[in-house]
């Protein structure tokens, strides 16, 4: 019965494409701030898009620079007017304009010709490689698939980042928050993330949306560039609604970025969302409701935030194979004051998502990067989303991180420490140290297995702490070089055999004598 209410509501929303009636033509009364007061559309809908009709005023099309068309959406049915949000330039909107009602909600294009571009928020390309033969219209606003139509998340997406595959696993279908305070690495784990399914075979790689809220044009510009230079935009969509957007256009990104992902997921493909970040759109959204005189609540945000995430984050699933078995991943961000998780957004998003990725100033400050703190940091899906490889060798790491955290804070006020407490301490440090990775350098699967194993069986005991990191990173080079068929078998087989591990002790000795210069402890 769910199903059937929920594919009504759905073909019901996909019918509003019914040719504007008399009663479709309204005027505007006021407008200010991004928002406009429309009297004369009795018959409007919510979330409907409007088209104000800017060409009857030559003299501002001429002050503007600009004749393109200028489209709003209905936000507030009121008793004698609709409030409207400008998708665009308020300067273009004059009191007075006539406005024609569009019969259809706010949709956006989506389609295969997506796929690396660069576009806004209502699907115009922005990267001057002209325009995008769109193949259909998907309203923004669309029901979540309900439970009866999804599936167990089990199949991993892999980031490339050692502390995060191997401690805190993200499926395909799941929703895994990044949260931390500024300039704590949370942009780059998700950018690793998309650079890394270059790693994945190309049937099963994912097509990747960047969703940019409230950022800076130079730094979306650069992240588009590394993408592009590594090849990831092959399989990207960038959405882009940058800090100097209006703040309707901001609040309404994520939810173009997810509506095109639904299409692909639709077709039985997997799909990486990446919303950067949702306390920016949290902000537009206030906004927005404060200039239509709603109530304000909690720290001024309206008494729907909550609902604005829940129906964005709970469009992410993994599908039934009758419908196909896509699925569409969720990475939100979130971004803190001072570590403070207990704000209301971060509450309200942590609550949604199925486990986060927390990252600590602190750390980031000491140079482990990423600065995952592993105490409040969780996967909900957990191990079910790892490879039985990564899970044969992960499975205590988390542990005794935890352990080593709790042992340092304690070390520092004492001076006289036992045998058993100073090598918990060594081992700790040499994992911490294990686990660091650059930004941009993510790692297969099967290499990022091979140096746990190395941790696992002591290799890193006779290195300096200040050269594990090194070291790590030469082995992931020499594994790749004199011993990619031993890589090539855990990735095929998805396990770490007896074969295998010999394979690889071998492989860590004749490391060792390579490169003797390292292991002087």
């Amino acid at each position: 019965m769910t199903t059937t209410i929920v594919e009504k509501l759905r073909k019901q929303i996909e019918s509003f494409d019914s040719a504007p009636t008399p009663e479709g033509i309204g005027t505007v009364v006021s407008v200010g701030d991004g928002v406009a007061e429309i009297d004369g559309l009795p018959n409007a809908l919510m979330a409907e898009m409007l088209e104000f009709d800017i060409s009857s005023d030559a003299s501002l099309a001429d002050s503007i620079g600009d004749t393109d068309r200028v489209f709003g959406m209905v936000l507030n049915l009121e008793e004698h007017a609709v409030r409207v949000v400008v998708l665009g330039d308020t300067r273009r909107v004059k009191e007075g304009m006539t406005v024609r009602s569009s019969g259809r909600v706010l949709s956006v294009p989506v389609g295969e010709a997506l796929i690396g571009r660069v576009v806004n928020t209502l699907g115009e390309p922005i990267d001057g490689k002209g325009p995008i033969k769109e193949e259909k219209m998907y309203p923004v606003e669309r029901p979540a698939h309900p439970v009866i139509e999804r599936a167990p998340v089990k199949q991993p997406l892999h980031t490339g980042l050692k502390a995060v595959d191997s401690m805190i696993p993200i499926g395909r279908g799941q929703r895994e928050l990044i949260i931390g305070d500024r300039f704590t690495g949370k942009t780059t784990i998700a950018v690793d993330t998309i650079l890394n399914q270059i790693n994945e075979p190309e049937a099963t790689r994912p097509i990747c949306i960047y969703v940019a809220i409230g950022q800076k044009e130079s730094k979306t510009a650069r992240i588009v560039a590394k993408l592009k230079d590594a090849g990831a935009m092959d399989f990207t969509i960038v959405v882009d609604a940058p800090a100097s957007d209006p703040a309707a256009l901001q609040f309404l990104a994520p939810y173009a970025g997810v509506t095109m992902g639904e299409y692909f997921m639709e077709k039985g493909k997997d799909v990486l969302v990446i919303y950067d970040d949702l306390s920016k759109q949290s902000v537009a959204y206030r906004e927005v409701s404060l200039l239509l005189r709603r109530p304000p609540g909690r720290e001024a945000f309206p008494g729907d935030i909550f609902y604005l995430h829940s129906r964005l984050l709970e469009r992410s699933a993994k599908l039934s194979k009758e419908l196909g078995g896509g699925s569409i991943t969720a990475l939100p961000i979130i971004e803190t004051q001072e570590g403070d998780v207990s704000a209301y957004i971060p509450t309200n998003v942590i609550s949604i998502t199925d486990g986060q990725i927390f990252l600590e100033t602190d750390l980031f400050n000491k140079g482990v990067r990423p600065a995952i703190n592993v105490g409040l940091s969780v996967s909900r899906v957990g191990s079910s989303a790892q490879t039985k490889a990564m899970k044969s060798v992960a499975g205590k790491m988390r542990i005794e991180l935890a352990q080593y955290r709790e042992l340092e804070a304690f070390a520092q006020f004492s001076g006289d420490l036992d045998e058993d407490t100073k090598k918990r301490l060594d081992k700790g440090a040499r994992l911490v140290e294990v686990l660091k990775q650059p930004h941009s350098s993510p790692l297969g699967v099967e290499k990022q297995v091979a140096i746990i194993v190395a941790a696992n069986e002591g290799f890193f005991k006779t290195v300096s702490v200040e050269q594990t990191a090194e070291v790590s990173v030469k082995l992931a080079t020499f594994l790749e070089n004199q011993y990619a068929e031993t890589l090539a078998k855990i990735r095929a087989s998805g396990e770490v055999s007896d074969e295998t591990k010999a394979s690889l002790v071998k492989a860590y000795e004749q490391f060792t004598n390579a490169h003797p210069e390292h292991f002087t402890v």
